[in-house]
């Protein structure tokens, strides 16, 4: 009776080895492209002693590198050096940010980008208005605005709420 749980265990375990046997020999320095090695050149020393993980998200961004045109590759330099000109605690609280917006519903993250959206699709003296306004607010002021921007959201129909015409 042992024997037949232990067979299908042992085959799975093969399995899944094979699959990451396959999935390292890849992330290896001579499973990479030309184009992916020469971007990760200052890693190639020691390439193989990092996590399969990281080499994993290496290889990605050395990828999609690869594949930006001469104006992505300006912006995505930018925005590297205004994260590495940021603070410990900025980045950890931009860190933060992130892990929070991660484990929001759909529905919501939908609203902030949309949100966004609309913030950025105003005229830029319109939005440094209302940056400022929101800067000179005290953190209950602040907090008073945001609760009343959810409860807003809240009360609108939804379009699933709404008959058709």
């Amino acid at each position: 009776m042992k024997a037949r749980y232990l067979l299908p265990a042992i085959a799975t375990a093969l399995l899944i080895s094979g699959v990451a046997m396959a999935q390292d020999d890849q992330l290896n320095w001579n499973g990479l492209t030309e184009e992916q090695q020469q971007v990760l050149g200052p890693m190639a020393g020691n390439w193989d002693s990092l996590p399969i993980e990281r080499r994993a998200r290496l290889a990605d961004g050395a990828k999609r590198w690869t594949d930006m045109d001469a104006e992505g590759r300006e912006a995505s330099r930018e925005r590297f050096q205004t994260w590495q000109n940021l603070s410990d605690d900025e980045r950890n609280a931009i860190r933060d940010r992130y892990n929070q917006f991660q484990r929001l519903t759909p529905r919501e993250k939908a609203r902030i980008r949309n949100n966004f959206r609309n913030f950025r699709d105003l005229p830029a003296d319109h939005r440094q208005q209302l940056r400022d306004r929101y800067r000179n607010m005290t953190p209950d002021q602040r907090q008073r605005v945001r609760d009343r921007l959810r409860r807003r959201q809240q009360t609108r129909p939804r379009p699933s709420d709404v008959p058709p015409r």
